[in-house]
């Protein structure tokens, strides 16, 4: 009944139901997984219309592998198609596709088995020019461009040693997990603040502003990356957002754009302050390397002991300067001259005093022998006496004696004293 029903449901025709019963049926009573996508590879082969068809649409996560086969998707609005084209037919293509392409491809509707996908196997294609999403990116690119939201003046440099580091993404992305992978081996030290968000979908710009301007706020915060993993132009269209190039604009924290692979390209990428070509290498520039780190802090601990110790000596110096200023300034050095002054002074005047008296010495020693030569008591030490009354008055002359006055005599070693007997004039 199943793989009836799947004929019916494909092939509604008559002319198309006689050929069902040549397709492979199932080894039992139920279909297992090979069986029903063989059934169906083998539906699609019996299509003569599905075998030569031309398919119109842009062109995304196009990727060229080593064996030189091709491999892209075709996109239009509403759904998409994958496709291949084997190196035989890549060989003949008169351009080099680019993600945003519009094409036009003629082959055939084939089923991979192995992954259970329907895809188209391109023969031809051709360019038919810009693709609708390529064209409105370029609209705003050139937009925001013409605001400067582009230009170098206004990107904010990044923090050398961040402390706190926001991260705006899915909780469940892969890229997160990267990202702190990466914080955590180059610098275990920082601290990360997550603003959970979509990344891709509709409501996803939305969220995107919301969490952003929510970290941007905060000044615990010293630098902010906004990330998510590779995809398709449509699987990045959330940071193709207006608004959210507004908001990464607008911030006052610098910006780390992570988003896609290094060939992805959205417009949240020139915005930033700086782009990263995937998730894990803005980590790689949000912080420093710890390891790297060591021995500039060696470097800086030595330079900075050299220069402590020059200061210190520098210091010191200018100390022994002040201090010899303040001893030359200072009351007491000047109490100190003047106590040696004063004592030299002192000196002066006490060999100056003992000059004096020295002088005078001899002066008097010549006066004393001077009047020593002319004094009474030379000539009183030659045998002469000097005679005086009783009432002090000296007797020159016998007539100032009377016999019976008494008389004191002076001699050179001593007085005597007499009574007047008598009298005798010489004349």
């Amino acid at each position: 009944m199943a793989g009836n029903w799947g004929a019916l449901a494909l092939f509604p025709y008559p002319p198309y139901n006689s050929l069902v019963f040549s397709l492979s049926a199932p080894s039992g009573d139920a279909w297992s997984v090979s069986e029903l996508t063989r059934y169906i590879r083998e539906l699609f082969d019996i299509d003569f219309r599905l075998q030569d068809v031309t398919v119109s649409g842009e062109i995304s996560n196009f990727t060229r592998a080593r064996s030189g086969h091709l491999y892209f998707t075709l996109k239009d609005s509403g759904a998409q198609l994958k496709c291949v084209m084997w190196r035989s037919a890549a060989e003949r293509l008169r351009f080099q596709p680019r993600d945003g392409d519009a094409v036009v491809a003629q082959g055939r509707v084939s089923v991979y088995e192995s992954g259970g996908v329907y895809q188209l196997v391109a023969e031809r294609v051709w360019n038919a020019g810009i693709g609708d999403l390529a064209a409105a990116f370029e609209q705003l690119k050139q937009k925001l461009a013409d605001a400067g939201f582009f230009d170098p003046a206004h990107k904010k440099p990044l923090p050398a040693l961040p402390r706190k580091i926001g991260i705006v993404t899915s909780p469940d992305a892969a890229a997160l997990r990267d990202i702190l992978n990466v914080l955590r081996r180059r610098c275990p030290l920082v601290s990360v603040l997550i603003a959970p968000t979509l990344v891709q979908g509709a409501e996803a710009p939305a969220q995107i502003v919301r969490a952003l301007r929510w970290l941007d706020g905060r000044n615990d915060v010293d630098v902010i990356i906004i990330a998510r993993g590779g995809g398709s132009i449509e699987d990045l269209w959330a940071f193709n957002d207006e608004a959210v190039a507004q908001a990464i604009f607008a911030a006052r924290h610098p910006i780390i754009s992570g988003v896609g692979h290094e060939t992805d390209f959205t417009i949240a990428d020139f915005v930033a302050d700086v782009r990263a070509p995937t998730p894990s290498a803005a980590a790689e520039l949000a912080v420093p390397d710890v390891a790297e780190l060591l021995p500039l802090v060696r470097d800086l601990r030595q330079a900075a002991r050299r220069h402590m110790e020059r200061t210190v000596q520098q210091q010191r110096w200018q100390v022994d300067n002040l201090a010899r200023s303040l001893r030359h300034l200072s009351p007491q050095t000047r109490l100190h001259g003047n106590w040696q002054q004063l004592d030299s002074l002192t000196l002066r005047l006490d060999r100056s005093i003992r000059h004096g008296l020295a002088q005078r010495r001899a002066s008097l020693a010549l006066a004393q022998a001077q009047l020593q030569a002319v004094s009474p008591l030379a000539t009183l030490a030659r045998g002469y006496a000097i005679v005086r009354r009783e009432d002090g008055r000296l007797v020159r002359h016998t007539r100032d004696a009377r016999p019976g006055d008494a008389l004191q005599i002076q001699v050179s070693d001593g007085t005597l004293h007499a009574t007047v007997q008598q009298k005798e004039d010489d004349l």
